[in-house]
């Protein structure tokens, strides 16, 4: 185990983080899941033609939180894979049930 912090402090920093500096750096998250979702459902229908599967946004959220939890399953673990899980949980849901940036 870690050093002892107050609870919820990878949920405060993984709202510091999605709405900072990932923000800066990838923009707006809605904007660049959709293409990320784009780029997979052509990638997965070109391996299976016989599929008419497509991702979404969300689902781009729900799947780079399961790399995150993947990793910490696999010994790979690090605060930062927790954080980011904790913001894609945060993005996966404002996606989800449609809340968006300032709303």
């Amino acid at each position: 185990m870690g050093k002892k912090v107050k609870r919820g402090a990878a949920l405060e920093h993984a709202i510091d983080v999605i709405n900072g500096e990932r923000q800066d750096a990838y923009g707006n998250p809605e904007q660049s899941f959709d293409v990320i979702a784009k780029f997979w459902t052509t990638y997965i229908q070109a391996k299976f033609p016989s599929t008419s599967m497509m991702f979404t946004p969300s689902d781009v959220a729900v799947m780079m939180a399961l790399l995150k939890v993947a990793r910490e399953v696999a010994g790979r673990g690090k605060l930062d894979n927790v954080v980011d899980l904790a913001g894609y949980a945060g993005l996966y849901g404002d996606m989800r049930y449609g809340v968006s940036d300032g709303d």
